[in-house]
C-alpha cells in the first residue's frame, strides 16, 4: 500500500465517439494520456482554458464517466467498476454549478443527510440528524436552515451545502471542479478560505480544477497546466509562477491580472495566435504547435512527454 500518496493516476484516457459520417465514428480524445500523483493533505491545482479536459479529469477519477484506458488509485487500491460502491466514501466530488447540482425537491436535510442513507452510517434518526447539524454548522449553515428548501438559499449558501454533502461520508479526496466560478467575488474569497481551513481540520486531500489562476495559486501546494486533454507543466505553485516554461503557460500567466498599475503598465500581455484545434482533427506531435512561436519540425512529428527541468518542475515541450 502507498502511504505517500492518496491518489495515483497512470496515464489515464478518456475518449467520446461522435458520429462525423452517416456508418462513422471518431474519437474525440477529451483526456489523453494524463499522469498525476497527490499526497495526503495536499492540493493540487489543474488549469487550462475551458474545453481542454479538466472536468473530464475530475469526473474519470471518480467514475462518474467509465475512463477508456488508465489506472487510478486511492490509497494503493485501483478503482474498478466492481469496487467503486465501496470506494466512493473515499472521495467524493464539489460540482461548478451549485444551482443544478442539488436537487430542489428535497430539503437541505436531506440533500445533505443521502449519502448517510446510501452508506448506512447512523444507527437511529437522531444521530443522523446530529451528524447533518454538525456537517452544517462545519460549512457555515444555521440549524434553522435545515428544513428549507434550495431555491431559498443564494449561491455561496448552496455551494456551502454542496459541500457538506461531499463531506458526510469522511472522504479522504475531494475533485473540487471549479466550485466558485459561479460566485460573486467577495463570496469567492469566502468559499475558498472555507476549502482550506476545512483541510486543515480534516486533512483532506483536494484536486481543485478553476480556469482562474489567481484562485489557483491562492488554494494550491502544486499546480498542473492543461492544453487539449494532456498535461502540459507540473510544478509547485510558487515555482510555476515565478519560472514558468512552456510557452502555453507564459501565456496564461501573462493574461492574470496585477493589481499594481505600474507592474502591469511595464509587463507585456502575450496573446497566442490561431485558435484552438479541434479535439476531433488534432495536429500531428505537439498538439500546441500551431499556435506556438518555437514551434520546429521535432514538434510535428513527435508529442513531447513530460521531462524533470529540476526543483520538482516537469515540462512537456521540445525547445524550452
Amino acid at each position: 500500500m502507498s502511504s505517500e500518496y492518496i491518489v495515483e493516476v497512470s496515464d489515464l484516457k478518456q475518449y467520446f465517439p461522435v458520429r462525423t459520417g452517416l456508418f462513422k465514428k471518431t474519437p474525440l480524445k477529451a483526456v489523453d494520456g494524463v499522469s498525476f500523483k497527490i499526497k495526503h493533505g495536499e492540493t493540487l491545482g489543474l488549469v487550462g482554458e475551458s474545453g481542454c479536459g479538466k472536468t473530464t479529469v475530475g469526473r474519470s477519477l471518480l467514475h462518474l464517466y467509465k475512463p477508456t484506458a488508465g489506472e487510478v488509485k486511492v490509497e494503493g487500491t485501483t478503482v474498478t467498476p466492481q469496487n467503486i460502491g465501496s470506494m466512493r466514501s473515499k472521495m467524493q466530488m464539489v460540482f461548478q454549478d451549485p444551482y443544478s447540482s442539488l436537487n430542489p425537491r428535497m430539503t437541505v436535510e436531506d440533500i445533505i443527510g443521502e449519502p448517510f442513507d446510501v452508506h448506512k452510517l447512523y444507527s437511529n434518526k437522531k444521530e443522523r440528524r446530529e451528524k447533518i447539524l454538525e456537517l452544517m454548522e462545519l460549512v457555515g449553515l444555521n440549524a434553522e436552515h435545515a428544513t428549507r428548501y434550495v431555491h431559498e438559499f443564494s449561491g455561496g449558501q448552496r455551494q456551502r451545502i454542496g459541500i457538506a454533502r461531499a463531506l458526510a461520508v469522511n472522504p479522504k479526496f475531494i475533485v473540487c471542479d471549479e466550485p466558485v466560478s459561479a460566485l460573486d467575488v467577495s463570496i469567492q474569497a469566502q468559499i475558498l478560505n472555507m476549502f482550506e481551513d476545512l483541510q486543515a481540520k480534516l486533512k483532506v486531500a483536494y484536486l481543485f480544477i478553476a480556469h482562474d489562476l489567481l484562485v489557483v495559486r491562492h488554494i494550491s501546494n502544486r499546480i498542473a497546466v492543461m492544453y487539449l486533454g494532456k498535461i502540459i507543466e507540473i510544478a509547485d505553485s510558487d515555482e510555476l509562477n515565478s519560472n514558468p516554461v512552456h510557452p502555453y503557460t507564459i501565456s496564461l500567466l501573462s493574461a492574470v491580472p496585477i493589481p499594481d498599475p505600474k507592474t502591469a503598465r511595464s509587463r507585456q500581455r502575450i496573446v497566442l495566435e490561431g485558435d484552438v484545434p479541434s479535439p476531433l482533427n488534432m495536429p500531428s506531435g505537439c498538439a500546441f504547435r500551431t499556435r506556438c512561436k518555437y514551434a520546429t519540425e521535432q514538434c510535428k512529428e513527435q508529442c513531447p512527454s513530460l521531462t524533470d527541468r529540476g526543483n520538482n518542475h516537469f515540462v512537456a515541450c521540445w525547445n524550452k
